[in-house]
């Protein structure tokens, strides 16, 4: 796991209101989590955060032989609204240490929140992936984290994120990838955690209110080898936080 020590001032901006209020927006200014090492390019001095989102799902490969290199082939996720949680922002914010800890615990304490074969342990259906929309509830002794949208990747293998729980959408591709800390959750199956990105807008014209995008503070989601794996796909549980900006 990434020490709160680590977790450095890498970009700083005002997060903006979600939906609308009683009272004047609270101005914050979240700090988007570092990798004590090497670190992502940040947002620019007038980006406004839209939304934390706590991720969940799968990350995809095919190995086309035993002997190959494993492929990724997309991912599929449920997205929890995090935002008011984020230490500081509200009465129910959470310390910065059970804040940095919420991807760790969802991956080992839930099952992947998907519809899948009955014969399957982690991947999904193909035709109809996700459940009905549900909060996520009873985590540990936190409050519920609402419902917030879809990860998946588009007919053209674009990614993409529906929230739209709040009418955000995005269309993205990567802009740069940083590897997560050597301390990093690894998995259900042990084979290290995916790495941290920075996506940017596709410019397809689909994006709604985002067109930016990290992956931050992931667990678990990296490939097993073809030769434990075997030919054909394999789905590898993941959890992460998503940071959405708008420029």
């Amino acid at each position: 796991m990434v020490s709160t020590k680590s977790l450095l001032l890498a970009a700083f901006t005002t997060i903006a209101c979600a939906a609308p209020t009683k009272g004047p927006c609270k101005s914050l200014t979240p700090t988007l989590p570092s990798t004590g090492g090497d670190n992502l390019q940040g947002p620019s001095p007038t980006a406004r955060l839209k939304k934390i989102a706590l991720g969940h799902g799968i990350q995809n490969y095919t190995c086309s032989a035993s002997d190959a290199t494993p492929s990724a082939t997309g991912a599929l996720a449920v997205l929890y609204d995090a935002t008011t949680v984020y230490p500081g922002l509200s009465k129910t914010a959470l310390s910065p240490d059970a804040f940095n800890s919420l991807p760790h615990l969802l991956l080992w304490d839930r099952p992947v929140p998907l519809n899948r074969p009955s014969n399957s342990s982690y991947s999904a259906d193909t035709t109809s992936p996700f459940p009905a929309h549900n909060d996520l509830k009873g985590l540990a002794d936190y409050p519920s984290f609402k419902y917030a949208g879809h990860h998946f990747f588009d007919s053209t293998g674009t990614p993409m994120f529906d929230l739209d729980a709040s009418g955000l959408k995005a269309s993205v591709v990567k802009g740069g990838n940083v590897n997560a800390p050597k301390d990093a959750d690894k998995g259900v199956l042990d084979t290290g955690a995916v790495a941290w990105l920075r996506l940017t807008d596709s410019k397809k014209g689909e994006s709604n209110g985002v067109n930016l995008v990290y992956r931050v503070l992931t667990a678990g989601g990296n490939a097993e080898g073809c030769a434990v794996a075997g030919t054909g796909v394999q789905s590898v549980p993941y959890t992460a936080f998503y940071w959405f900006y708008e420029e």
